[in-house]
């Protein structure tokens, strides 16, 4: 047993929290990592504000890179040393899924055994099964893949969540294609991400759809050809305009809601893809008139982690980075401390960064009390 600090959401909407945890030696099947940097997520950001479920306190961060320190019994495809990205899909190999050779489509994905906790016992949930806003956490070994050590850790820590997410909609779950048309809407972390993917998979035409000139103008910068302010034009209409009226041939919706997604199933080329990839609250409804589902044909996918394969993916996508054939960097928008995490959510809430990165050093024992909110200075 160890401790460490790490940043908590103990209330559903509460100001987040720098806090001493206890981390466990790894069990079998288990590892720890030292967490040498880690995105802010609009997923942490749901956490907090009770979006995806009640289990308080969460131990935040889920996009991160760092050094394997120790594993547990059994664990044979990392070993202490190792430069890896956590990944919240740890295959399980049984399952239905696994069994048909669908992996990334796994349904009983792996988490550690044991628990991270606080200093009085309290038992912690980590988010997405990770806890990666800590100096080290506690996770299962599959949920560790080792990549190339030379990597920037703010950068390739991305492939832990958004970025992945973005590029397997347009790769894995959309198919996009050399020659393709494409159109994104919404060009955040993961939207911008689709665009690079969409480049990088050879389409002829990619078309960045937002409500926020500053990030089409980013769009264009990493590979979008075409952009749409959707508060000034109609997007169906743009989208149809920009593809002799026909629609694109992939549509990405990356915000998450029954709007956009409409816009997604309209401007589609007949027998098109849309991808969803956006994710929406409980709440939210859909409506549309089944004769144009049936009329329309194509396919309407979702898209989970960007329907990828980590052992897979993420080493190939970090031989690319290093090959500077894919801009990682450019999503790294600014780095952080540990204890600036509540004024990045508020950037991100502006939009005015697509991905604050969290730099992971040790955390001075004088830099905050246990119960210090992360952000506020002692």
């Amino acid at each position: 047993m160890q401790q460490v600090k790490g940043v908590i959401s103990r209330a559903k909407n509460a100001p987040v929290e720098l806090v001493t945890i206890n981390i466990p030696a790894p069990g079998p099947g288990e590892a720890v990592v030292k967490v040498q940097a880690c995105g802010v997520c609009h997923t942490d950001l749901h956490y907090k504000q009770g979006g995806i479920g009640d289990e308080y306190p969460y131990l935040l961060g889920h996009e991160a890179a760092g050094i394997v320190e120790a594993v547990g019994e059994g664990v044979t495809g990392v070993a202490p040393g190792d430069f890896v990205i956590l990944n919240w899909r740890a295959v399980c190999g049984e399952c239905r899924a696994c069994k048909r050779g669908r992996p990334w489509y796994c349904f009983n994905t792996y988490n550690a055994t044991q628990k991270m906790t606080l200093e009085d016992g309290t038992e912690l949930s980590p988010a997405l099964g990770i806890g990666a806003f800590a100096e080290k956490t506690l996770v299962h070994a599959g949920q560790c893949t080792k990549v190339d050590p030379d990597a920037r850790p703010a950068a390739a820590g991305l492939l832990g969540c958004g970025v992945m997410a973005g590029l397997g909609a347009a790769i894995n779950t959309g198919g996009v294609g050399r020659g393709d048309s494409v159109a994104v809407i919404g060009c955040g972390g993961v939207g911008t991400a689709a665009i690079v993917g969409s480049a990088l998979a050879g389409a002829a035409k990619i078309i960045a759809v937002d409500l926020d000139d500053r990030k089409l103008e980013q769009a264009r910068s990493l590979g979008a050809t075409h952009t749409v302010n959707s508060k000034e034009r109609d997007a169906v209409e743009a989208i149809r305009e920009l593809t002799d009226g026909n629609g694109a041939d992939v549509v990405i919706e990356a915000v998450g809601r029954p709007e956009t997604y409409t816009q997604a199933f309209y401007a589609r080329d007949l027998a098109g893809t849309v991808v969803l990839v956006g994710v929406p609250t409980p709440d939210m409804q859909l409506e549309l008139p089944l004769l144009d589902v049936f009329g329309r044909g194509g396919s309407l996918k979702s898209s989970w982690y960007g329907d990828c394969l980590p052992t897979r993916d993420f080493p190939m996508l970090i031989d690319l980075y290093q090959q500077g054939r894919l801009d990682l960097d450019a999503f790294v928008s600014e780095e952080i401390g540990i204890g600036d995490i509540e004024a990045a959510f508020e950037k991100m809430h502006r939009g005015d960064v697509l991905r604050s990165v969290v730099i992971v050093d040790d955390v001075d024992e004088h830099a905050a009390s246990p119960s210090t909110p992360a952000g506020a200075r002692a």
